[in-house]
């Protein structure tokens, strides 16, 4: 198998459902986005497979965890990385990955539970 393209599985990580298989030619790292038939899902994780062989393991594949990623309107570019979330709410998670403790799945634009931070 060529070094610069690793078979990679995409994987749902809520569900593991299995997205597909695909070839990358980039090492994929946590927090990075990759598009899929038009959706863009954020790497939660990754895992590689490694074959034995005669003089050693090969990296045979590569399996990426994902989750679908929200708009951009939701998100806010804080200290070099992009928060989900209203960054002004007190339940926000300061996070890539999780928005908030009450309401970790749903938009902060109605949520009912939003407060103010204190400074």
């Amino acid at each position: 198998m060529n070094q610069e393209s690793i078979l990679t599985e995409v994987i749902l990580s809520h569900n593991h459902q299995s997205l597909g298989k695909l070839k990358l030619d980039w090492s994929p790292k946590k927090g990075s986005e990759i598009e899929i038939e038009g959706q863009i899902y954020t790497i939660l994780e990754y895992h590689h497979h490694y074959q034995y062989q005669i003089g050693g393991y090969r990296l045979q594949k590569t399996s990426l965890y994902v989750q679908a990623t929200v708009s951009y309107h939701d998100r806010s570019f804080v200290n070099g990385r992009w928060i989900l979330g209203d960054i002004n709410c007190r339940f926000n998670a300061n996070s890539e990955i999780v928005r908030c403790a009450v309401n970790p799945q749903n938009s902060c634009e109605s949520c009912h539970f939003f407060e103010l931070k204190n400074n």
